[in-house]
């Protein structure tokens, strides 16, 4: 097993009901600047839960949020946070809008043109604290200290880290993704799924828990998948699904092991996307989405796609 240093300070609540522990969760007298993307979160309720909760702060709202967050648009987000000089963000989305507020708190402080945060790396000093309203399982960014940004203008696409970008908190709340339309349901569990390949099937380290924890993400998203687009207010199903989604991008699985990380970024900013959309159709199988590197070392150990996932599979069948 590899050295590592695993850290992750995000707290989950997780369940039905839970945004109206907001109240609690966002610092008293805190001014929020609150993010979204589109108009999903008026239509499902959601937005009025989350404003009923918030009801005892002062709230500013930042909505327009895109899929594949905007460096211009997430600018003039922190043009208005700092004109109104918030002291806490709440994201309330998915993966684009979290990744998108992210940036805004790491901009907020920043001096000089922001960009740099993205292409020269600039070591984010501080920022602003933020906490999440998770709407749509796939990513994993309500739990990780990761962003993409992608600038128009110049048609980049960047990542960006640090810890000073994980949130507080996260609400997952099943019940919320029960009106999602099945290609984005889809689009989580393929997202989930090959964010889990991406750091398993790569090369032996002796590191059998580590297998077995993303053994058990790439099962369970075998199995509840497609219940949960056949049922998609299946609470148990759909919770299964949102869950794995953030356990397959929260440093846990990467602990110890090497990853191998496919490069899409090019792909979903040219054509903007939802998030994984910038994979194949899931119609083909998730596996299919894994990158050349994962595609070849499957072949050294084709029992987890032929066979399914079990004991001395993957990673861990070179050890015997």
């Amino acid at each position: 097993m590899q050295n590592f240093t695993f850290y992750n300070p995000t707290k989950i609540l997780f369940g039905q009901g839970q945004i109206a522990a907001l109240s609690a969760e966002v610092p008293a007298g805190a001014k929020v600047l609150l993010t979204y993307g589109g108009g999903s979160i008026h239509r499902n309720g959601v937005y009025t839960e989350v404003k009923a909760a918030l009801s005892g702060h002062a709230v500013v709202e930042f909505g327009g949020i895109e899929a594949n967050p905007q460096f211009e648009t997430l600018m003039r987000a922190v043009d208005l946070a700092r004109k109104e000089q918030v002291d806490f963000i709440l994201a309330v989305g998915g993966g684009s809008v979290i990744d998108g507020s992210k940036f805004i708190a790491a901009a907020f402080y920043h001096e000089g043109d922001a960009w740099a945060i993205l292409a020269e790396h600039a070591a984010v000093q501080r920022a602003l604290p933020l906490g999440t309203v998770l709407t749509l399982p796939a990513t994993g960014s309500e739990m990780n200290a990761f962003a993409v940004v992608t600038r128009a203008s110049t048609r980049e696409k960047l990542p960006f880290s640090s810890p000073l970008i994980y949130p507080r908190f996260s609400v997952l709340d099943p019940t919320k993704t029960f009106t999602l339309p099945p290609r984005q349901i889809a689009n989580g569990v393929v997202d989930a799924f090959t964010h889990t390949v991406e750091q398993y099937l790569t090369y032996p380290v002796n590191a059998p828990l580590q297998d077995r924890f993303a053994e058990g993400i790439l099962q369970t998203l075998i199995e509840e998948g497609p219940k949960t687009l056949r049922e998609p207010q299946d609470y148990d199903a759909r919770a299964n699904m949102m869950w794995c989604a953030t356990m397959a991008l929260n440093g846990l699985i990467a602990a110890g092991v090497p990853q191998d990380w496919a490069t899409q970024h090019d792909r979903s900013r040219d054509h903007r996307p939802a998030r994984s959309r910038s994979r194949p159709d899931p119609g083909g199988g998730a596996a299919g989405d894994a990158p050349a590197p994962a595609r070849c070392q499957a072949r050294q150990t084709h029992p987890v796609w032929a066979q399914g996932l079990g004991p001395q599979r993957g990673r861990r069948a070179h050890h015997r």
